[in-house]
């Protein structure tokens, strides 16, 4: 089955958000798997790979054995931001306003960073930026 993709006014989009001041990232979300469609800025697709790249070899030492460690205990930052918003936010909408209701933006406030979570019924459209000065 292959998985549609944004539409050129959803890029055109993209591109203009990502040249926002203080936007650090853009990423398109399959909503049904979690996958990432289209990405820009920090975080990208192939950072994410490399991730999870990284996270499924285990670490070596110089003479080629590794130090026992697995590389599944924990999954990678990318992975872990992936799919919070796919689970929890539909489980968390539906558990305080009862089924009648749907997200429409989601907002997570850090010292640091905003994420903007827009979902769509194919895609979520995250964006990730600089916490304006108070």
């Amino acid at each position: 089955m292959q998985q549609s993709s944004p539409s050129a006014e959803t890029e055109a989009l993209l591109a203009r958000l990502s040249q926002r001041p203080g936007v650090q990232s853009t990423l398109i979300l399959s909503r049904s798997t979690g996958a990432i469609v289209r990405s820009s800025g920090l975080i990208t697709a192939e950072d994410l790979e490399q991730d999870d790249t990284a996270a499924a070899a285990p670490p070596t030492t110089n003479s080629g054995e590794t130090n026992g460690a697995d590389g599944n205990d924990a999954a990678t930052p990318g992975r872990k931001a992936r799919a919070t918003p796919r689970t929890s936010v539909g489980a968390l909408v539906e558990e305080l306003n009862g089924g009648n209701d749907e997200a429409r933006l989601l907002r997570v406030r850090t010292k640091r960073n905003e994420i903007v979570v827009v979902p769509d019924a194919k895609f979520l459209a995250v964006v990730i930026h600089d916490t304006p000065p108070a």
